[in-house]
């Protein structure tokens, strides 16, 4: 059983585990992470999720997301992540998220990468994903209208491709 740490509303450690799918009670907050790696060509990897999974089975997410576990801070679990879900080896420890974004129930902590990946050689070491593929900007925005993607907001998708065009992706 997976287990996270709670935090409260200045992301302070609250000393408090809860399962991974627990609902947050009120001042408790999680800390997610996602992981954007884009390629050279200014394309990002994404990827199908798994038809097991409970939410958003078959649907296309950005390269990785997945919750912190309790121990981790943001770095730890976006390296643990990528190696677990694609079999990529990143190190994290130099990195930090380019943004955070806040949502009703956590903090998610967002890292955008600069790094060439053959598909071929991607992963699918846990079974959470099923596909993978490099996909442009008008491309992920179509699969979201589309419905066929997460529905994050379009203005997210465009802020991910304008990070990695003002060159502030993290180069590994």
């Amino acid at each position: 059983m997976e287990m996270i740490d709670l935090y409260d509303a200045d992301r302070v450690r609250l000393g408090k585990l809860a399962e991974k799918e627990a609902k947050m009670k009120k001042g408790e907050f999680r800390m997610v992470v996602h992981i954007c790696i884009i390629n050279s060509d200014g394309k990002l990897l994404i990827q199908q999720r798994s038809s097991t999974k409970k939410n958003f089975p078959n649907v296309w997410d950005l390269t990785l997301g997945g919750n912190v576990q309790a121990g981790e801070n943001a770095r730890k679990a976006a390296q643990r992540e990528l190696e677990e879900e694609l079999g990529i080896k990143v190190d994290f420890s130099e990195l930090r998220p380019l943004y955070t974004f806040n949502f009703k129930e956590g903090f998610d902590d967002m890292f955008v990468i600069e790094k060439d990946v053959k598909t071929s050689d991607v992963k699918f070491v846990d079974g959470e994903v099923q596909a993978v593929k490099w996909a442009s900007r008008d491309e992920i925005l179509s699969l979201i209208e589309q419905k066929k993607f997460i529905q994050y907001f379009p203005s997210i998708i465009n802020l991910i491709f304008d990070t990695y065009k003002t060159k502030n992706a993290f180069n590994v």
